[in-house]
């Protein structure tokens, strides 16, 4: 979903096509090496797109001894899509990281409608977080289980605090930006 989201968000700003798209993943990070996104898979989910009539070609560039470019923008059915597919990237991400892409983009929603939706995954990893603070069962230290027991409690707890802590920042520069 996140190349979608992406293909979309930056024909909802300029009119393009997938080889442009593709050298403006590393740029001004590497987005490619965050999310995965291939070029195979751009060419793949640009084909997607325009069969669901989110995009549709508006020009064709020829170039002598080079492939046609194909330039894309968005429908008005691909700019709602777009806004659907960030709260729901947003909704449905286990970590961070699958918010990435949908950050980028984050302009083309309500901000207020995505704090409310981090405000209640903060509240979920406070309450995973008090979860692991709980797991107060021991383990005997020559059981063979110990070191896995021992290491995943403190995994567990590591990573909800921390990510806890993210989405708290997260809210934080939303709700300054917001304010501005």
């Amino acid at each position: 979903m996140s190349i979608q989201i992406y293909i979309l968000g930056i024909l909802a700003e300029e009119k393009s096509y997938p080889y442009m798209l593709k050298k403006k993943l590393s740029e001004p990070i590497p987005i490619d090496k965050f999310t995965g996104i291939t070029e195979s898979k751009l060419y793949y989910h640009f084909d997607k797109l325009a069969a669901n009539r989110f995009i549709e070609p508006v020009e064709t560039i020829k170039e002598e001894n080079r492939p046609d470019k194909h330039v894309y923008q968005i429908t008005e059915k691909g700019r709602e899509e777009l806004v659907k597919r960030i709260y729901q990237t947003f909704e449905k991400a286990s970590q961070i990281t699958d918010m990435y892409i949908a950050l980028t983009y984050i302009k083309h929603v309500d901000s207020r409608k995505v704090l409310a939706i981090l405000e209640r995954k903060i509240e979920e990893h406070r309450l995973a977080w008090e979860t692991y603070l709980s797991f107060d069962q021991t383990v005997d230290e020559d059981s063979d289980k110990y070191l896995g027991y021992n290491f995943i409690k403190e995994h567990s707890y590591s990573r909800a605090q921390h990510t806890a802590e993210w989405l708290e920042e997260l809210v934080s520069r939303i709700r300054e930006n917001v304010s501005q």
